[in-house]
């Protein structure tokens, strides 16, 4: 497959100009030895390389972005407007005003035992302590004009960053799996005597999903831009017609070093919640210019994901502490998260199903970003991988989560407490090597950065502090997380069910050790 001519890319579509590029591009020719009749094997993978020739020259025709994990030139970036700093706000307000974090929210009643008032501050703090990380991965993006997991290699190095490729990956095929199951639930719930099954809504979700993903980043921005307007409203309407259930008096329950264990749990999984869009935030802004001022975007990012994450997850804290003394609730509860959002339109009938609908497929704009993004982090894993187009890896990330949400759709909730805040540990870790090699070992040292040798191994990092440093964070948090499965030794010394403080002591004990190794690494290495 041809590499584009950047010459005749278009800036703002991310794709080329389609009448250079069917003049720039080679002929196709079948020649004698090309007409004959190949093998049964041969001739299916040439006739499939055929298709998606063909299928990326039409995305190439329409303006459509076919780019993978090549950096994004100077020359390539769309110019720089107001607009341009109103949609990282709008993208991030877009994305995580979603159910999938109402459902979140429910956790703190129904699992941590914890009231509204503990839970809303949890979910107050967490959700922008772990906003922080992501916004300011958001501003490598136009500065660097590379992916959030290319510039992971500026620290980790060439071959950790591969490690860091296959964590991000199961992260972001893990939420998209999550929304998928909760889009199911809710469609279920909404039809007459759950006659629709969860199964149809996964599918659903799939299918739209990956249509805006393979039609490249414009579309994406395109789409996020107006979905989460529906979203906003209906979620004012569900507060409204609610409220009136919430339970804003009961204390937590447990005695004291629970109740302290369990906070902390239900703080580090709000946290973990956000911080794991690090791993992808510098994707959304590659095509931003390097003159984006990086303090209007991270501020823009961090007010949109802390915003967006707090309105939503309070209101699942709310619908959850209703289930004690509303039986609608406790038994919509039973059935499923998605059934008690479902369940809390019941006063405005009909036009709540309604309203449940449209935030059932308003999920669909939380489960784009990290489809997407799967599709150029597949690139990374090796040099084949690289020469497969991007929205093949779209496909392939989208028939995982798929299949892997219908069969775990009766598991949301154990999915949730393992998977999420367990998969918050390896994000932190890397940002506290990601700052110290930003501000230590680049601009306070002089060095700066050469955003040319994104792909030149030789020239980055060697990888031997930065993976050094990674492992022995992340056996810190091991002996320090709390999950159903696993209570580590130092959790487990807080409260009856430990406290999960796997993200703050794997960060401290990453950024302990790696200065020194890094010292150490640049004075053997010299890169």
């Amino acid at each position: 497959m041809s590499e584009p001519n950047h010459a005749a890319f278009n800036s703002e579509k991310g794709s080329l100009s389609p009448s250079k590029i069917l003049a720039s591009a080679p002929e196709t020719r079948m020649d004698d030895t090309t007409a004959e009749t190949p093998t049964k094997n041969s001739g299916i993978m040439a006739c499939l390389r055929l298709h998606l020739r063909s299928f990326e020259k039409t995305l190439i025709y329409y303006n459509l972005e076919v780019r993978g994990i090549q950096r994004v030139e100077p020359h390539e970036t769309h110019a720089l407007t107001w607009k341009s700093y109103l949609q990282a706000f709008i993208l991030w307000i877009s994305i995580n005003l979603a159910a999938v974090n109402i459902t979140l929210g429910m956790l703190a009643p129904t699992v941590y035992g914890l009231g509204f008032k503990d839970a809303a501050l949890c979910a107050v703090f967490g959700s922008l302590v772990g906003s922080i990380p992501v916004a300011y991965i958001a501003t490598r993006g136009p500065v660097s004009g590379n992916r959030s997991m290319v510039f992971a290699r500026y620290a980790m190095g060439w071959w950790p960053t591969k490690l860091l490729v296959v964590l991000n990956l199961i992260v972001l095929l893990g939420y998209s799996l999550i929304d998928c199951v909760v889009v199911g639930q809710i469609l279920s719930a909404v039809s007459p005597n759950g006659s629709l099954s969860v199964v149809v809504g996964i599918i659903v979700a799939a299918v739209i999903t990956w249509a805006v993903t393979t039609l490249g980043i414009s579309v994406f921005h395109f789409y996020e831009r107006y979905a989460g307007i529906p979203q906003l409203i209906v979620i004012c309407i569900l507060y409204g017609v609610s409220a009136k259930h919430f339970d804003l008096t009961t204390p937590s329950t447990g005695d004291p070093r629970t109740i302290i264990g369990n906070r902390l749990s239900f703080f580090s999984l709000c946290l973990s919640a956000a911080i794991t869009y690090a791993g992808a935030a510098a994707d959304f802004f590659v095509y931003y210019p390097s003159t984006t001022s990086p303090i209007a975007l991270f501020t823009l990012s961090l007010i949109g994901l802390s915003f967006s994450f707090t309105f939503a997850i309070i209101l699942g804290i709310g619908l959850a502490s209703g289930i004690p003394s509303t039986p609608l609730y406790a038994s919509a509860y039973d059935a499923g998260q998605g059934a008690l959002i479902v369940a809390g339109y019941s006063p405005v009938g009909k036009f709540g199903k309604f309203c449940s609908v449209v935030i059932a497929l308003g999920l669909i704009a939380n489960i784009i970003p990290p489809t997407y993004s799967s599709g150029i982090d597949f690139q990374l894993l090796a040099g084949w991988a690289r020469k497969v187009p991007r929205f093949v890896w779209n496909t392939v990330g989208v028939i995982i989560y798929t299949v892997c949400a219908l069969a775990g759709r009766n598991s949301l909730s154990e999915i949730f407490t393992n998977f999420l805040a367990l998969m918050g540990y390896w994000v932190a870790i890397w940002i506290a090597i990601t700052i110290e090699e930003h501000f230590f070992f680049r601009y306070l040292a002089g060095r700066g950065y050469n955003w040319e040798d994104w792909d030149h191994r030789e020239k980055l990092p060697v990888g031997i502090a930065a993976l050094t440093a990674f492992l022995i964070g992340w056996a810190g948090a091991i002996l320090c997380m709390a999950q159903v499965w696993y209570i580590g030794p130092i959790a487990a010394k807080v409260g009856v069910y430990g406290a999960d403080m796997g993200n703050y002591v794997g960060f401290a004990w990453a950024a302990l050790v790696y200065p020194p190794l890094r010292w150490w690494e640049l004075r053997r290495f010299n890169r």
